[in-house]
């Protein structure tokens, strides 16, 4: 009797393992994509993945079509959006069995402009001013400017991934601040920018931004771009945390405008100008200069081999988060620390 008991056992079990490895090999078989539904802009490239089930089947992937190439195309998988529309991109196995579609919607992106500040044109002595100079910050100029806008905030990261459709940003958040740029990638961000809107935004010179830093005709002769209180106006190394504890960039617009209105300014991210880096005293290749007045009008450094940004950051000392501070990155250079602010001539 327990004989036959163990036999009884042993074949309800051996039964079961046959059952279980019957289910496990019928899998079904097919091909599966990545994403179903995509939505791209024009001139977007985006790589389908396809998958194979089970992963030893004989039946590989081996075409890929397009519906409408006029709209996008596809090359092994990578599909690249050509004009608005949509497209249906189809992946077939080998045996020509088992397909999956996705189906591609190619849109125009919409961009979202800044606000910009009006800033009427004046003079203003340019370079440090405050007893605590850089090198770079002296001998100081004496500058007129033409009235121009400049952005009432940095370029924030949603405003930058609605033109380029990324967020190279190492610091995350959609009203922080776009960083870790090169002057490529400002340079395509305005083509494209301009593109779109059918304006001519522009990056600030260096004159024009620190001219906006202090407060145009309007300065009060603050030490940082709205007071002579850092921590009023900016984020620096000494407040700007995150929630473990580490240096980050903040959202925009928290801290006191300065007095036309304009927000970080001082900290935050520094923030790339239009000129070339120069010392003040070397006039070789700077534009501008008055002979009759003796004053550099709307002056820009147009030759030299690192660009000029402004501003200090969130991982900065105060002394780099001066109005009269200056940082020269070369053009490949990316950072976590360094953005862009949009400027506009007055037409």
């Amino acid at each position: 009797m327990k004989r036959n008991l163990f036999n009884f056992i042993v074949v309800v079990v051996l039964l079961m393992v046959v059952a279980i490895a019957c289910i496990k090999d019928k899998v079904v078989t097919g091909v599966t994509l990545d994403y179903d539904t995509l939505e791209l802009v024009v001139d977007e490239t985006i790589t389908l993945t396809a998958t194979v089930k089970p992963s030893d089947a004989t039946n590989k992937v081996v075409k890929w079509t397009s519906s409408a190439p006029e709209v996008a195309t596809v090359v092994e998988g990578a599909v690249t959006a050509r004009a608005e529309g949509v497209a249906t991109i189809t992946v077939t196995t080998n045996d020509g069995e088992f397909t999956a579609i996705c189906v591609v919607t190619v849109v125009t992106p919409i961009p979202i402009e800044p606000v910009m500040i009006h800033v009427a044109g004046g003079t203003f002595i340019m370079g440090c001013t405050d007893g605590q100079c850089e090198r770079n910050e002296t001998p100081v100029l004496n500058v007129k400017l033409d009235d121009y806008y400049i952005a009432k905030y940095p370029v924030t990261q949603r405003e930058w991934r609605a033109i380029m459709r990324n967020n190279p940003s190492l610091n995350k958040g959609d009203n922080n601040p776009v960083e870790n740029i090169n002057w490529d990638d400002v340079t395509e961000f305005l083509e494209r920018l301009n593109n779109a809107t059918g304006k001519k935004y522009r990056l600030a010179t260096e004159a024009e931004w620190e001219y906006a830093a202090r407060g145009g005709n309007k300065s009060q002769g603050y030490r940082y771009s709205g007071s002579s209180n850092i921590d009023v106006v900016a984020w620096y190394s000494g407040n700007s945390f995150n929630d473990n504890g580490k240096g980050a960039t903040q959202p925009v617009g928290q801290k006191t405008p300065n007095e036309l209105g304009i927000c970080d300014m001082s900290g935050n991210v520094w923030e790339w100008c239009d000129d070339f880096y120069a010392r003040y005293d070397s006039v070789r290749f700077r534009t501008g200069f008055d002979t009759i007045l003796g004053i550099w009008v709307n002056p820009r450094d147009t030759v030299g081999i690192q660009r000029v940004a402004r501003g200090g950051s969130y991982l900065d000392d105060i002394r780099f988060c001066r109005v009269s501070a200056r940082y020269a990155p070369t053009p490949p250079m990316m950072s976590g620390h360094l953005g862009i602010r949009l400027a506009m001539s007055v037409e």
